[in-house]
């Protein structure tokens, strides 16, 4: 496969970080090559055009003063009730699963929960991992992409009977001051828009601790069967949209996508 993709639960994405640009030459044959039901990428990363999709970040280093009165006293009591620190992949294949496990099965998601092994091999040695403790017991971690001058905060997961003992403040105040002020990298990201399922961490992010939306145009690149399959459902969108069983679920988050890039595609005709 080339540098440039990745294969993500059927899907060719992008290796690369959000800002840097992506060749779309050969894609079709790596679609094909891959079995991949599309590729997805993004141009215009961080443009001043308000568009229908986007990636949180942020790229300001921020001092404990320049949080709000109420956001510095919830990082101070989180700091106070939990221990945040870098751990080990090993760390992470013994303990992390039955918290993610146990996270997972709150979420309103069409998304199938993974089995230990396939957690387990989704650790990969070249990410960062935090561990959020409480009495020397991990309740929570961080599972971080660093790469071309950036950081990707891919996934994070907090047992929720913690949640009302601000984890998340101190979890993400320790990890911005790391990667911004210590590493001095370029931005921290959340990732973008969320699709497949409903969450309010991003909306926390943007009050919270000031993160911002970098705009952006969506860009999908369909297996022709695939294409197909898209074009004839998406009249009946709405339709669908009444329906909660997995399968269609997962048709939905598809055509919601796919809305999505149309909606971009119109902008950049403008």
């Amino acid at each position: 496969m080339s540098n440039q993709w990745r294969k993500y639960q059927g899907v060719l994405v992008s290796a690369k970080a959000p800002h840097q640009e992506i060749f779309t030459q050969g894609l079709n044959s790596e679609i094909k090559k891959n079995n991949a039901f599309f590729a997805r990428w993004i141009t215009n990363f961080d443009c001043k055009k308000e568009l229908d999709f986007w990636y949180l970040i942020q790229d300001k280093k921020m001092e404990i003063n320049d949080y709000s009165s109420n956001t510095r006293n919830q990082i101070r009591k989180g700091l106070k009730n939990f221990e945040i620190r870098k751990i080990t992949l090993d760390k992470m294949i013994e303990s992390a699963y039955v918290i993610y496990k146990t996270v997972f099965q709150l979420y309103n998601t069409a998304n199938k929960i993974k089995s230990l092994q396939e957690f387990n091999d989704d650790l990969l040695p070249a990410f960062d991992y935090w561990g959020v403790y409480r009495n020397n017991m991990l309740v929570g971690f961080a599972q971080n992409r660093v790469f071309d001058d950036c950081c990707d905060y891919s996934t994070i997961k907090i047992l929720p009977i913690y949640a009302k003992e601000y984890p998340f403040y101190a979890l993400f105040y320790t990890m911005n001051n790391y990667y911004l002020a210590e590493q001095k990298l370029r931005y921290v990201t959340d990732g973008t828009k969320s699709i497949s399922h409903q969450t309010n961490i991003q909306e926390f992010l943007v009050k919270k601790f000031k993160f911002r939306k970098a705009y952006c145009y969506l860009h999908i690149k369909y297996n022709p069967f695939f294409g197909l399959m898209v074009s004839c459902l998406f009249p009946f969108r709405k339709i669908l949209s009444v329906f909660h069983f997995s399968f269609i679920r997962n048709i939905n988050s598809i055509l919601l996508q796919e809305k999505i890039r149309r909606n971009c595609q119109k902008e950049l005709l403008c």
